[in-house]
C-alpha cells in the first residue's frame, strides 16, 4: 500500500551547513565553523587580574629560574609559549587547536607584544618537544608560587591535611600508556589514571602525576608520600594524609611513618579482630556504632591501629519475610580505617570524611583542562597535565 504525504519531510541542505543567522553553538566540536573571534575579550573577565597576580608573584623570573627548557627553540621563547597555553585554559578553552579562535585577540596580542599569536601548529610542535623534565620543573615552579602566595596572603597553617585520590581520563585512540582498568563511566575503555594531591585548607593542588591506566601500587604510593616534603611551605610542621583503600598498603604506611606524617587510610584488604564488647554509640539516637583495636596484618612489620564504623543494614521489602542473617557481622555494613591518630574512633572517622571534598576539586581541575588528551605520546601528555594544574592553581589564587 502506498501512503501519500502532503509535503516533503526531507531536511533541507541549508540546515546541514553553517548558517550565520542561527544561534551560537553551546559546545565546540568537530562541526563548529573555524574562524576568529569577532568580539573582544572583556578586560574585567579576570585576565588582567591574572596578569597582576603574575607580576606580584614575579612569575617570569621564577619560571626562568626553575624551568628546564626543551631542545626546541621558539621565536617567542619558552615563557611565552607556556604562558600562552596557561592563558588559553584560563580563558575557558582546553584544546591546543582552540588557538585558531583567539589568534587575533587584541588583549592577548598586547600581552605578548605581537600583532597575532603563533599558528596552532607552532604550539603543537612546542608541546611535542616537552616531556618529563618539563613536567617536574613546572612542579618546582608551583612550589615557589605556593610559598610566595602563603606569605603574601598571610597564610600560616602549621598543620595541614593532604587528600590523595585518583581519577580516570578516558582515551579513545592509541595513546601511549592507555590501559583498561577501573572506569565506571566508560567500562572496558582505555584510559589514564593520574594521582592528585590537594591541600584541604587552601584547596590548592600540591603534587600529582599522570599515570598509566593501572591501579596504584604500594611502592608508587610510597614514592609520592616521600615527595611531599619538597613541595610543602616552610611554615607547615604537621601533615595529615587521607586516602582511600586504593592506597592502603604497608609501603604507604611505612612511608608516612618515616616522614613523621599522621595518616588515615581506608581499608578493604584485611579484617582486624574487633572486640564485640567495645562497640559504642557516641549518641544513643544514632544507629552507627564504633570500635577500635590494634592489629598487625600479615606481612606488616609492626602493629597499627584500626578503627571501624558499622551501620545496620535495612532489609528490603522482599527480604522481610525471609530468614534473618545467621551471623551478627552479616547484619551490618562496615567501614574500617588504618590510622596512627589517637582519640575516639568516631572522631577519627569524622576527620576522614572531610576528604570527600577532594572529588569536587578534581571536578574543577577537569573543567580547567585536565580531561584534555592533546597528544599520542605519554611524555607530552605528562607535561600538559602539569600545565593544566598550574592553570588550576593560578585560578585558585
Amino acid at each position: 500500500m502506498v501512503k501519500k504525504q502532503k509535503k516533503d519531510s526531507r531536511k533541507s541542505l541549508d540546515s546541514k551547513r553553517f548558517n550565520a543567522s542561527c544561534g551560537r553553538a553551546r559546545k565546540i566540536n568537530a562541526s563548529t565553523a573555524v574562524a576568529t573571534c569577532r568580539e573582544q575579550l572583556s578586560p574585567f573577565g579576570g585576565l588582567l587580574g591574572l596578569l597582576k597576580l603574575l607580576d606580584i608573584f614575579d612569575f617570569k623570573n621564577n619560571f626562568e629560574e626553575f624551568y628546564v627548557a626543551p631542545q626546541r627553540e621558539t621565536k617567542l621563547g619558552d615563557y611565552s609559549m607556556v604562558l600562552g597555553i596557561v592563558l588559553l585554559m584560563f580563558i575557558g578553552f582546553n584544546r591546543i587547536w582552540h588557538f585558531v579562535y583567539i589568534r587575533l585577540e587584541s588583549m592577548l596580542c598586547g600581552i605578548f607584544g605581537v600583532r597575532e599569536l603563533p599558528a596552532v601548529s607552532t604550539y603543537w610542535r612546542y608541546l611535542d618537544s616537552m616531556g618529563i623534565n618539563q613536567a617536574h620543573s613546572i612542579l618546582r615552579i608551583m612550589s615557589r608560587l605556593r610559598e610566595q602566595a602563603w606569605k603574601i596572603c598571610g597564610i600560616k597553617h602549621s598543620r595541614i591535611a593532604i587528600d590523595i585520590d585518583t581519577t580516570v581520563e578516558t582515551i579513545y585512540g592509541g595513546q601511549q600508556g592507555g590501559r583498561i582498568g577501573h572506569n565506571p563511566r566508560n567500562r572496558g575503555k582505555k584510559g589514564y589514571r593520574p594521582v592528585l594531591c590537594f591541600i584541604e585548607q587552601t584547596r590548592e593542588y600540591l603534587y600529582g602525576k599522570l599515570r598509566k591506566g593501572e591501579t596504584v601500587s604500594g611502592e608508587e604510593t610510597a614514592k609520592v608520600i616521600h615527595t611531599f616534603k619538597d613541595h610543602l611551605p616552610s611554615c607547615v610542621q604537621k601533615v595529615l594524609l587521607r586516602a582511600d583503600a586504593e592506597f592502603m598498603s604497608w609501603a604507604s604506611v611505612e612511608a608516612a611513618l618515616d616522614e613523621g606524617y599522621d595518616f588515615i587510610f581506608a581499608n578493604k584488604q584485611c579484617e582486624p579482630p574487633f572486640d564485640p564488647k567495645n562497640w559504642y554509640r557516641p549518641l544513643q539516637r544514632e544507629e552507627a556504632q564504633f570500635n577500635s583495636c590494634l592489629y598487625k596484618p600479615f606481612g606488616w612489620k609492626q602493629v597499627c591501629r584500626f578503627v571501624a564504623m558499622r551501620i545496620p543494614k535495612k532489609p528490603k521489602e522482599d527480604e522481610k519475610l525471609t530468614q534473618s542473617e545467621l551471623f551478627e557481622e552479616d547484619q551490618y555494613t562496615y567501614r574500617i580505617f588504618c590510622t596512627n591518630l589517637n582519640g575516639n574512633a568516631h572522631e577519627v572517622i569524622d576527620t576522614y570524611d572531610k576528604r570527600a571534598d577532594a572529588e569536587n576539586l578534581i571536578g574543577e581541575a577537569k573543567q580547567e583542562g585536565l580531561d584534555a588528551i592533546p597528544s599520542g605520546k605519554f611524555k607530552n601528555n605528562y607535561a600538559f597535565f602539569q600545565i593544566a594544574m598550574l592553570a588550576y592553581n593560578l585560578w585558585r589564587y
